[in-house]
């Protein structure tokens, strides 16, 4: 019954005119990244009104079918549902079973904004005081999504000012051909100069600049100063 309520609350939220804008910034034509993807044009804020409403009530078992949902929205609300259960429990065991559930269904967190959202508040939270071999793993698949999650997953580390596993897994994806790679990576490697310091960012800049993709250094160096930037620009 509760299943059927919380899909109930979600379909009643939709929106068609904003689906429409969804499906274009989504690239969700054919070719494109987020080929096939459908949008029902639930804004974000309305999104995490429902996660919250049903978190504590929802199990894994009805998750895991929100979260196979052929609908964007619906698997942004597993997620943030499973991010809400995630936070707010105490036993070590229960959040490993989120941890676990969350690299199961990989291949349902499909788009950028499903993996930024989440990545770090689960895996990244969960693995900083634990082996983070399953990152270095994901940064090698073949599975774009993946990849992403593996770097952005790093932010969790980055706030705790730690930077080596960032400028390891950019090192695995330098040569990613995707430009959603290019743009995570820059950013993680932006995060590290704001967060912990510039000479650490430059760690890597100063090794891989001359050869690392253009839009990658160009969200890397965005916070640098103008002399800073040219130098970098410059090959």
């Amino acid at each position: 019954m509760l299943l059927n309520k919380l899909i109930e609350e979600i379909n009643l939220n939709k929106n068609p005119k904003k689906a429409k804008i969804l499906q274009r910034f989504f690239k969700t034509g054919k070719g494109q990244y987020g080929e096939g993807d459908i949008f029902l044009g639930i804004t974000v804020p309305i999104q995490r009104k429902i996660a919250q409403k049903y978190y504590k009530e929802i199990t894994l078992i009805e998750l895991q079918k929100i979260i196979e949902n052929k609908i964007h929205e619906f698997r942004m609300i597993a997620l943030l549902i499973l991010i809400l259960k995630y936070e707010k429990e105490k036993d070590e065991k229960i959040k490993k079973e989120y941890f676990d559930f969350y690299l199961k269904n990989t291949k349902y967190i499909n788009n950028w904004d499903l993996v930024d959202l989440s990545a770090p508040n689960i895996i990244g939270d969960y693995i900083i005081k634990r082996d983070r071999n399953v990152l270095y793993k994901l940064s090698l698949s073949k599975n774009l999504w993946e990849k992403r999650i593996s770097i952005i997953s790093t932010f969790s580390f980055i706030k705790n000012k730690e930077y080596q596993d960032t400028l390891k897994i950019s090192e695995t994806l330098l040569k990613d051909e995707n430009d959603l790679i290019h743009k995570a990576v820059g950013w993680m490697l932006r995060e590290v100069g704001k967060r912990i310091g510039e000479e650490y960012e430059e760690i890597f800049l100063k090794k891989h600049y001359k050869t690392m993709p253009r839009t990658m250094l160009r969200y890397s160096i965005e916070r640098f100063d103008a002399s800073k930037k040219e130098f970098y620009m410059k090959k």
